[in-house]
């Protein structure tokens, strides 16, 4: 995909490196630091690799690290002809984050047994649809709503298949996920228009308009479709556990009528609804955390607080998030009530087993 070039990066590359030496230290006396380290690193990748060059490593909380000798750093590097201009970026993170990955995956597969291997599968469909299908559509102008819509049905179908196949319990659980991450995104819509909060409120948006300058990504729209991706999770946690509990409830009381059986779906999702509620609402509440603070430290006025951008946005995150899931509960057990009472034709059924 061809990209529009917005900083001009020519000669300058970020490479691994290794440090040698620390030639002068920024460490004071009370423990913190200020100024600039001058190391000695050994480049192990880039066009001088094996080389060892003194550089600097400042001691910003963003950039720079505190370095010690053998610390794996990654490090921002120009070079022109002989001439090589190098410092420090960040102490070189991506292995590890990469090994805690794999241990997730691990720990799941060793609790979860073939559940947890086809789980697995699910979350690295999931991870792909979105860094090579969702985010690559957004950067060609297509609404992100409309694609979020879209990959949300579709990495819905993809992880119950790999998890359950093709049965009622899946097809039950895709329609109910699927139901929620709309109505979520109603009221995401609904509370935009009445609050005047829109996806051109976000704290990033001086970085943002620079793209639609150049590209016309369609950046009003992708708060609205970080709502309904962000919802995804808990939608499916929630129509899986409900559809899974009424297929059982089915195998175990077979003559039960479907009035009984909505009854008792709706007796589990009702226990399901503030759990998952909470859980959707404090993962907001969790990114918030800094701003909550600074509100607390500087004694903001309740006038301020609650009618600032940041505020307003988590307040719409969690909210609009929160009604999916209460509303995708009835509209699931509905749903399950009619495939698992339901008479399919004997073609369907050899399907559906």
């Amino acid at each position: 995909m061809k990209k529009t070039e917005l900083v001009t990066r020519t000669g300058n590359t970020y490479e691994k490196g290794v440090v040698q030496k620390v030639l002068q230290d920024n460490l004071q006396a009370d423990g913190t630091r200020s100024g600039e380290q001058v190391v000695t690193v050994k480049m192990t990748t880039g066009v001088r690799k094996g080389e060892v060059i003194q550089m600097t490593s400042a001691s910003g909380f963003l950039f720079g690290t505190a370095c010690t000798p053998g610390l794996h750093v990654i490090v921002v590097q120009s070079v022109s002809g002989d001439s090589t201009v190098s410092s420090v970026y960040s102490r070189d993170r991506g292995g590890m984050i990469l090994l805690f990955g794999l241990l997730y995956l691990a720990t799941l597969i060793a609790v979860g047994g073939r559940q947890g291997l086809k789980a697995s599968a699910g979350l690295i469909i999931t991870f792909f649809i979105i860094i090579f299908i969702w985010i690559p559509l957004i950067y060609l102008r297509v609404s992100p709503i409309r694609s979020a819509v879209v990959i949300c049905a579709l990495t819905t179908i993809l992880t119950f298949w790999c998890i359950g196949g093709i049965s009622r319990k899946t097809i039950t659980a895709t329609l109910g996920t699927v139901s929620g991450v709309v109505i979520a995104g109603i009221f995401a819509e609904i509370f935009s228009l009445v609050t005047g909060i829109s996806g051109w409120n976000v704290s990033n948006i001086e970085t943002l308009l620079t793209i639609w300058e150049s590209n016309r990504i369609k950046v009003g729209g992708l708060l609205f479709a970080g709502i309904l991706i962000s919802a995804l999770g808990a939608e499916m946690d929630v129509a899986m556990s409900i559809s899974s509990s009424m297929q059982e409830v089915c195998r175990q009381n077979p003559g039960i009528s479907r009035w009984e059986l909505f009854c008792a779906g709706m007796r589990v999702g009702r226990d399901m609804m503030g759990t998952d509620s909470n859980t959707l609402l404090l993962a907001f509440v969790g990114t918030e955390v800094s701003q909550l603070v600074l509100n607390f430290a500087y004694d903001l006025p309740a006038a301020q607080v609650l009618n600032s951008n940041n505020i307003g946005i988590a307040v719409m995150q969690g909210l609009s998030g929160s009604f999916g899931i209460v509303l995708s509960v009835p509209i699931t057990v509905l749903i399950a009530s009619w495939i698992f009472r339901g008479k399919p034709s004997e073609s369907t059924e050899r399907i559906l087993q």
